[in-house]
């Protein structure tokens, strides 16, 4: 059942979480190697070259976040720890995470290793509190896996989601239907799931600012202005999300880019972000498990035009170190590869089957 609270849509009684893992892959790493905790560590990269998968929250303090290059990393944390990305063990914790949240609920829709929406309006161990049930969950996971979650509680998925980062790391947020509005209105247009980095610079630039403003803004000027996306955040800052929690959501595809501070001309500028934009794309991959035969590379130029090229493969890559030569050699065979670039961007989709992976694997 459906009603409106302050113009904001409820689906009445409804109960979701979104429990997030904090500095996942750092957190494992911490964990398993004693002599790293309490340091600066990064996840991936090197001292020279790549890019972080995942910073701790000690490196996190002097500004090292995930997707940076190695190199920006030890500028701002000379100090900084770098240590190799092992999935097998990230995956391990990942399953029996995942198994936690199935003793509550079969209503759970990962989203990634370290992280899920799970819908516990009706729950297996008969709990009424929905914060009550996620302090628990945080409690089984810390007790099972020594490892920290922070969680998000409301009565929809965006809530719950924008919920979960506000209190990281190890903690919780909720919020209630009479009170989403006003918490709406007052977060910084960044702190919006959905609206990244270079969206937000052009809403600064339209003067808006957090949700209020957001919400001042008519459906007309945001999707003039924002494309398609313009009613996703017109919706959004209203507290209108009726999406449910879905177990066996199919994804259609992986991506990664990167858009410049400065335009990229030199050819070993652009080889370097290729490679850069690659891992981030293959940790991605890593993440979801997933394998797939297309390959597309985007690339936005400095006027703005975007040209981009795909190839399909009659096998799945399984090396990062292929992915780079691929999207190498699609950049090369671009008819204007002399002009600045400002993004970068990859893909990976036509993922293949469960069973098939299982044959690729055999091979």
């Amino acid at each position: 059942m459906f009603y409106m609270h302050d113009n904001i849509v409820i689906n009445e009684g409804r109960k979701i979480l979104h429990i997030d893992m904090d500095a996942f892959y750092a957190s494992v790493e911490q964990r398993d190697f004693p002599e790293l905790r309490g340091k600066a560590i990064a996840v991936g990269g090197s001292r020279d070259r790549g890019v972080v998968c995942t910073a701790s929250y000690e490196a996190r303090k002097f500004g090292v976040r995930s997707a940076m290059s190695s190199k920006k990393a030890r500028q701002l944390c000379p100090d900084l720890i770098f240590t190799p990305v092992r999935f097998s063990a990230y995956r391990e914790a990942s399953a029996q995470i995942r198994e936690i949240f199935l003793s509550y609920t079969d209503l759970v829709e990962p989203l990634s290793l370290d992280e899920a929406y799970l819908d516990v309006t009706e729950n297996k161990k008969g709990m009424i509190s929905a914060t009550e049930i996620a302090n628990q969950i945080r409690q089984d996971i810390f007790d099972k896996t020594q490892l920290t979650a922070s969680a998000g509680i409301s009565f929809n998925k965006f809530l719950a989601k924008t919920a979960s980062d506000i209190q990281k790391p190890n903690g919780y947020t909720v919020i209630i239907p009479k009170h989403a509005q006003r918490f709406l209105d007052g977060l910084a247009i960044e702190k919006f799931h959905g609206i990244g980095k270079v969206t937000a610079q052009k809403m600064h630039h339209y003067g808006i600012k957090n949700g209020q403003h957001l919400r001042n803004q008519s459906q007309e000027f945001l999707a003039q202005n924002f494309g398609k996306s313009g009613l996703f955040y017109y919706n959004i800052v209203r507290g209108n999300d009726l999406r449910k929690v879905n177990p066996t959501r199919i994804r259609k595809s992986i991506s990664a880019e990167n858009t410049f501070s400065n335009d990229v001309s030199l050819l070993s500028e652009i080889e370097l972000q290729i490679n850069n934009v690659t891992e981030m794309l293959f940790e991605r991959i890593e993440k979801a498990n997933l394998l797939g035969l297309t390959i597309t590379l985007k690339i936005k130029y400095n006027d703005f035009t975007i040209a981009s090229k795909g190839i399909t493969n009659s096998d799945p890559l399984k090396s990062c170190a292929d992915y780079k030569k691929l999207a190498l050699n699609l950049y090369q065979s671009l008819s204007e590869t002399q002009k600045p670039i400002r993004l970068i961007g990859l893909k990976l989709s036509n993922f293949v089957s469960d069973s098939d992976q299982k044959q690729y694997s055999l091979f």
